[in-house]
């Protein structure tokens, strides 16, 4: 048996996730799936068969997606890998969806890096052992790290702005008022 390294270079502006499915309703399942998710979205799907015609099924609605998610399973040829490629969106939005339907057996990565997808070969067929995602650790963040990680956050739209009270006096409504306290123990009979 060899191991290949197969090298997945994600075009800037596109995600990929790559799992491991096990039937041949896959590519419609994600296609309805992503469509439902995330309405007007650009995706591409690719499905490697493992038996029978043991061909790559495909759907999408983006031609580069889809073209981009044909040639990755064509390079992994794997059986009963898939192919997500998204195109302007983040696999956060639809992640846990593709998780949960009866035919997904795993997800290996979500993400805009480099991968590189660890494939076993004994001849016969060929199966994804594992993923490197990206480049190894450099260090541990900083203060200045985490303000820049936060904001970043705010930018794209994952995090509320924060907001700060004009003054002090403001109640948060995450603090007990003295009214909240006295109702409270109204409705719970110990007045």
């Amino acid at each position: 048996m060899k191991i290949d390294e197969v090298e997945l270079a994600v075009p800037e502006g596109y995600q990929l996730i790559l799992g491991q499915s096990h039937f041949i309703k896959t590519v419609e399942d994600l296609y309805e799936t992503l469509a439902s998710s995330m309405p007007g979205a650009k995706f591409g799907i690719a499905f490697c068969e493992s038996s029978g015609k043991a061909l790559i099924r495909y759907d999408g609605t983006d031609t580069e997606s889809v073209k981009i998610a044909k040639e990755f399973a064509r390079r992994l040829s794997a059986g009963h890998a898939f192919v997500v490629i998204l195109r302007g969106s983040y696999p956060i939005n639809v992640l846990n969806r593709i998780k949960l339907l009866d035919e997904v057996a795993g997800v290996y990565c979500a993400t805009a890096n480099k991968v590189v997808s660890l494939v076993a070969d004994n001849g016969e067929g060929r199966g994804i052992l594992g993923v490197v995602d990206g480049v190894k650790s450099k260090g541990l963040e900083g203060a200045s790290d985490k303000k820049e990680r936060r904001e970043f956050l705010r930018k794209i739209g994952y995090k509320r702005k924060e907001t700060r009270p004009a003054s002090k006096n403001l109640i948060r409504a995450s603090e007990p008022t003295q009214a909240k306290t006295d109702a409270d123990e109204q409705v719970c009979g110990r007045r």
